[in-house]
């Protein structure tokens, strides 16, 4: 469904963010793409999507092909009618617009009305949540009801691709395990491909069926979420789990640092 091909990203004809990164989402599939803060997974996404024109962003080499066509030098809003939704970090939801009304927003270029309130309905069976909360204005909303509308809003495009970015950032560990619950729901169900940025590693690969890791820009690492979950170093780096047993000083357990292979 989705080839990301050896791409190169450089911000204001001057900083290099991405330095040829490759991967590929299959048709109904979760892939997980996993790193540390900086490591480019945002900007990713932001390729994907289009939307790195907005921050004087470009990809300078490579290609990204959506179905068979090439989509990196399409606006975002081609590509979002292409059916690729973006759910951005930070749970930017229109604070003064009511639950219904974000909603309606996410299906702005639809002009099947039938359709508008049948997707609807269809979020508030994947996330009944909000359902009650529907005429509740969204700025007074709790920080995992504004990331389970933003989803949701995401969803109303009726999208074959979501990208859904740091969904757990800042929530408590059980409205974490909801919000998960919800994305595994929304792909069984509506068979919806997902791109999942995540630095909640053991949550993402709980879910995935594909997983990536990112370093400075570049890949590091790919393999099935169960053998990611095996590698010694996703288990050190990003499960917080290492040779358990061993006789390491805690010097030695908190000294992490990347293999040499993983920055070549």
């Amino acid at each position: 469904m989705l080839q990301v091909n050896n791409i190169e990203v450089v911000y204001m004809n001057a900083i290099q963010v991405l330095r040829g990164v490759s991967l590929e989402v299959g048709d109904g599939r979760i892939v997980a793409l996993l790193g540390a803060n900086g490591a480019g997974k945002t900007t990713t996404l932001k390729a994907i999507s289009g939307m790195l024109r907005t921050e004087e962003g470009e990809v300078t080499d490579g290609s990204i092909e959506f179905e068979g066509r090439r989509i990196d030098g399409y606006g975002p809003e081609r590509i979002a009618g292409l059916g690729i939704s973006q759910a951005m970090e930070g749970r930017r939801v229109l604070e003064h617009l009511t639950v219904e009304e974000n909603l309606l927003v996410g299906a702005y270029c639809r002009k099947d009305r039938a359709g508008v309130k049948k997707s609807m309905e269809a979020v508030f069976d994947h996330i009944p949540k909000i359902r009650s909360l529907r005429q509740q204005v969204s700025g007074y909303l709790s920080g995992g009801e504004q990331q389970m509308l933003v989803i949701g809003r995401a969803l109303m495009a009726r999208p074959r691709l979501m990208l859904l970015d740091e969904p757990s950032l800042g929530l408590a560990p059980l409205m974490v395990e909801d919000i998960f619950q919800i994305i595994r729901k929304i792909n069984a169900e509506e068979k919806t491909a997902i791109l999942l940025v995540e630095q909640n590693a053991r949550a993402a690969l709980g879910i995935a069926d594909y997983g990536y890791v990112m370093e400075n820009g570049r890949v590091v690492l790919s393999g099935s979420a169960d053998a990611l979950r095996d590698n010694a170093d996703v288990r050190e780096f990003y499960l917080g789990l290492s040779n358990v047993g061993s006789k390491k000083s805690y010097r030695d357990v908190k000294h992490y640092r990347r293999k040499k292979r993983w920055l070549t």
